[in-house]
């Protein structure tokens, strides 16, 4: 991805510089360039609803029986929420403050938004009030797939797996199993469909600066600088109070202890492949009870995703200044709330976020091509964020087992 980025780029720098407006660069762009990456976005977009459909009801499902479960999954689930929540906040902040996507000039804007394929223009975000919360239940589901309403899909996904949790019959599991397969297959897809992006990132990054020129790299610069500082604020800040204050432990002795998790997510760039790391970490290394730690990891690598929904939310303020779409303060609110509930269902595997980006870019107002631009820089970043990932599973078992041991000395 990172090659076809710089060779996508620099080719359309050196084009945008030798032939302002040649004709023939124009046909290049139109007729071969931006069709071909086009094409890579809508397998990225043909996936978002069975990923969504499949994703999110596991998630909850696995929860289990929160009556079942108790005080662990009542703590671990409340924690992550306060956490994530914490996390996307903290991105949206620096965003806002440092307005990363902001700095072109009129006239580049509106060239930027020529480029957009007919009817890919920015829409007009959706009201956001009495009516949003009334439009979250779907009267028909078929219809809200058909239409692409996406935060209703999301709502059913939800109400779907807290019913896959609570029914414990034997069809309900043959639905459950129903879901797993799809996800596999949805997953397999969008593997196959990730080891296209850098030709689909080459021929992106080429029309964009054959057309711009150089100032996109420079905005998307600034976009990986206040990723990454987001992220290490959460890791060694944020994650910092919490094992000391919550977990009643020396952050000092938590990170030299998880040191061997943490480098194994950079690498892998996966939560669920650094899971049995983690496991042996939090019983060998922390001394965590093993049934509170085998619990909270196992759910907390689908569902205490706090390093993406940080990603997510500066992601998408990032793009929407990009296009220069304005987004109140109440439609940042909602960012957030999707962002922390896309945690739950977003799958521990690279590139697992980016179908909800597209699907929050859409629900909007930002045209979701806009994801093209920062596919050449996320396998970096995605490695940054799955660190937070895990780092935050630990703390949050952390947390949980100091009130296990309070609860035990209690009875």
């Amino acid at each position: 991805m990172l090659i076809g980025l710089v060779a996508g780029a620099s080719a359309g720098v050196v084009a945008h510089a030798l032939f302002p407006g040649a004709a023939f660069l124009d046909t290049l762009v139109s007729q071969v360039t931006e069709p071909l990456g086009r094409i890579f976005l809508r397998l990225l977009f043909m996936l978002v609803i069975p990923l969504v459909l499949t994703a999110l009801p596991l998630g909850v499902a696995g929860l289990g029986d929160l009556g079942r479960v108790g005080r662990i999954g009542l703590r671990t689930l409340g924690y992550s929420a306060a956490v994530s929540a914490c996390a996307v906040l903290l991105g949206v902040a620096m965003v806002n403050v440092f307005q990363p996507g902001a700095g072109f000039d009129p006239e580049t804007r509106e060239k930027l938004r020529a480029s957009l394929p007919s009817g890919a223009a920015p829409a007009a975000p959706g009201a956001i009030g009495i009516d949003l919360l009334v439009n979250l239940v779907p009267q028909n589901i078929v219809k809200a797939l058909a239409e692409g309403d996406l935060l209703a899909v999301m709502v059913f996904s939800v109400l779907l797996g807290i019913g896959l949790a609570a029914v414990r019959s034997e069809p309900a599991r043959r639905l459950e199993e129903a879901l797993q397969g799809l996800y596999g297959v949805v997953m397999w897809l969008l593997d196959r469909v990730i080891r296209l992006a850098p030709i689909g990132i080459a021929c992106l990054l080429f029309s964009l600066t054959a057309r711009l020129g150089g100032d996109v790299l420079r905005q998307l610069g600034a976009y990986v600088l206040v990723v990454v500082g987001a992220l290490a604020i959460q890791q060694f800040g944020v994650y910092s109070l919490s094992v000391r204050f919550l977990g009643g432990m020396s952050p000092l002795f938590f990170f030299r202890s998880v040191r061997a998790a943490m480098l194994t997510a950079f690498s892998t760039a996966s939560s669920n492949a650094t899971l049995p790391t983690a496991l042996l970490v939090a019983e060998q290394e922390l001394k965590l009870p093993t049934h509170v730690s085998r619990f909270v990891l196992t759910i907390g690598s689908t569902a205490n995703q706090n390093g993406t929904a940080l990603f997510e939310g500066v992601t998408v303020l990032f793009l929407a200044q990009f296009y220069g779409v304005e987004l109140s303060l109440a439609q940042q609110i909602v960012v957030v709330s999707i962002c922390v509930l896309g945690g739950i269902g977003t799958a521990g595997v690279p590139a697992g976020s980016i179908p909800v980006i597209v699907m929050i870019l859409g629900l909007i107002g930002v045209p979701p091509e806009g994801i093209g631009l920062i596919l050449g820089v996320d396998r970096f970043l995605d490695m940054c964020r799955t660190t937070v990932n895990v780092t935050g599973d630990l703390a949050a078992a952390v947390y949980v087992s100091r009130g296990e041991s309070r609860d035990a000395h209690a009875a």
